[in-house]
């Protein structure tokens, strides 16, 4: 008989606290965790005034030793830059306090540090809230790296509803997005062995289905609707690190994300820039048309993501028709390891123009 050998490591977040006015509950929630009274704040300007202010008073009344670092795009220089700041100031706890990219910063730094993090988030762009990868920017658009999920997290659904609502509907697009990125993995399971979980898979789909079912109630400057967008967002991240890579959450639709970052910012309109889409929502879009290609139901998703006001055609992205269709044939370059339903080859353009128009994206 084969001895058994196999073994998998699945790290959880200890501690999750969601609701109104959590904020106040930093110090007993670094209390419980008990990792040291040497607390580093990342944080950008921003997110400084929004949450940053209050939790280092809150933690320096309850005797931390607290430290502040500011930073701003997420590229290897600044998660560097954290790494030494916290080398030098003896740091034994990290605590990453802003959207997406500041919590990306955090991470790494803490992945590379072999020290605990603490997500704070100020906004729910994305699942990037609980999950344990990570993106950073490089010149040719972004890429995903190993990180650590957080200790613990602690969502004030106070500060997050008064973040713009663009924000929170991106992240839910990218929660959505779940649906056609399983399919992406349970074609790869069938197709090409991969492995696979049911469990992760249950956890990312459910995250999608909470977020669909609940459209409707999912608006602007309501709390609610933080509520319920935080918590598909950290289900969806504890479905990647029970799977221990990003295949719950990311597929194909991902792919066409990362392409149109790749290729470059938004068209003009009338002589000004669009602002650049924010990466939720070309998911939920590339979502739309993933889904068609699986003979799923896309039109679902497309409602879904209508009643929460995320795009769903290139006009709303901002984004050429051409440049989705260019998004659309090189997408399989970005992971072409990674198999999809876009297959080895990818689209012909041919497919491509044909998908797009007839999901309604051009």
């Amino acid at each position: 008989m084969t001895r058994f050998i196999k073994s998998k490591t699945m790290v959880f977040p200890r501690e999750i606290i969601v609701g109104h006015k959590t904020t106040a509950q930093i110090g007993e929630l670094c209390d419980r965790i008990g990792r040291g009274h040497n607390v580093l704040i990342v944080e950008d300007k921003r997110t400084k005034k929004l949450s940053g202010d209050d939790i280092r008073k809150t933690l320096t009344k309850s005797n931390y030793t607290v430290k502040e670092k500011l930073v701003s795009a997420p590229t290897v220089n600044e998660v560097n830059d954290v790494i030494k700041f916290a080398k030098k100031s003896d740091i034994e706890l990290l605590l990453g306090v802003g959207g997406g990219s500041v919590i990306d910063i955090t991470k790494l730094a803490a992945f590379d540090l072999n020290k605990p993090f603490i997500s704070v988030p100020t906004c729910a762009s994305h699942d990037g809230i609980a999950s344990p990868r990570a993106a950073l920017k490089h010149r040719k658009g972004s890429i995903s790296k190993t990180a650590v999920s957080p200790l613990a997290i602690l969502a004030d659904t106070c500060v997050i509803y008064k973040a713009p609502y663009r924000m929170l509907s991106s992240g839910c697009a990218d929660v959505i997005s779940n649906i056609s990125a399983v399919m992406d993995w349970e074609l790869a399971h069938r197709l090409k062995n991969e492995e696979f979980s049911s469990h992760a898979a249950v956890l990312a789909k459910t995250a999608a289905e909470l977020l669909i079912d609940h459209a409707d109630e999912i608006r602007p400057d309501t709390e609610e609707s933080a509520w319920l967008a935080v918590k598909a967002m950290i289900v969806s991240g504890v479905a990647m690190s029970v799977a221990g890579n990003t295949r719950p959450a990311s597929g194909s639709e991902h792919m066409f994300s990362h392409m149109l970052d790749h290729l470059g910012p938004g068209i003009m309109l009338k002589g000004r820039q669009r602002k650049q889409p924010l990466h939720g929502e070309q998911c939920g879009v590339g979502a739309i048309m993933m889904t068609y290609l699986h003979g799923g139901n896309w039109e679902e998703i497309q409602n879904a993501l209508k009643k929460i006001g995320a795009p769903t055609t290139s006009e709303e992205l901002g984004i050429s028709k051409k440049k989705i269709v260019e998004a659309l044939v090189r997408a399989q370059e970005i992971r072409p390891e990674r198999y999809t339903i876009l297959g080895e080859q990818g689209l012909t353009e041919e497919a491509a123009w044909k998908l797009a128009r007839t999901t309604g994206v051009i």
